[in-house]
């Protein structure tokens, strides 16, 4: 069984950052690693129908949260601010020319 890395753990606060639900945030109440889900408090309210028992003799509809796409969230810390995974990649820089011609090889033939 291997073991799935995921960016996010039980209890940390994170904003919906794509799909229906962006901008909404809130504590994550429990993660499922396999199907790369997670539940979000007081985001994607469902509403499960539930049948007759003991203790709801007359049945009845609850709501409660529904599974979110764990790509579809950003852990941010407690004043709002978002975290960073690294450290920001420096400028890239174009490369010039062609590198074969660039060398300087002038004894190879070139088109």
């Amino acid at each position: 069984m291997n073991y799935i890395k995921c960016h996010v753990k039980k209890g940390d606060h994170v904003e919906v950052i794509s799909g229906n639900y962006r901008g909404s945030s809130g504590k994550i109440l429990a993660v499922f690693p396999r199907k790369q889900r997670v539940l979000v408090e007081g985001v994607r309210i469902i509403k499960k129908h539930l049948r007759k028992s003991q203790d709801n003799p007359s049945g009845k509809i609850a709501e409660r949260e529904g599974p979110i796409h764990i790509s579809n969230v950003r852990l941010i810390e407690g004043d709002g601010k978002q975290v960073k995974a690294g450290e920001p990649k420096a400028k890239k820089q174009k490369k010039r020319g062609h590198p074969e011609r660039s060398e300087g090889l002038a004894g190879k033939a070139t088109h």
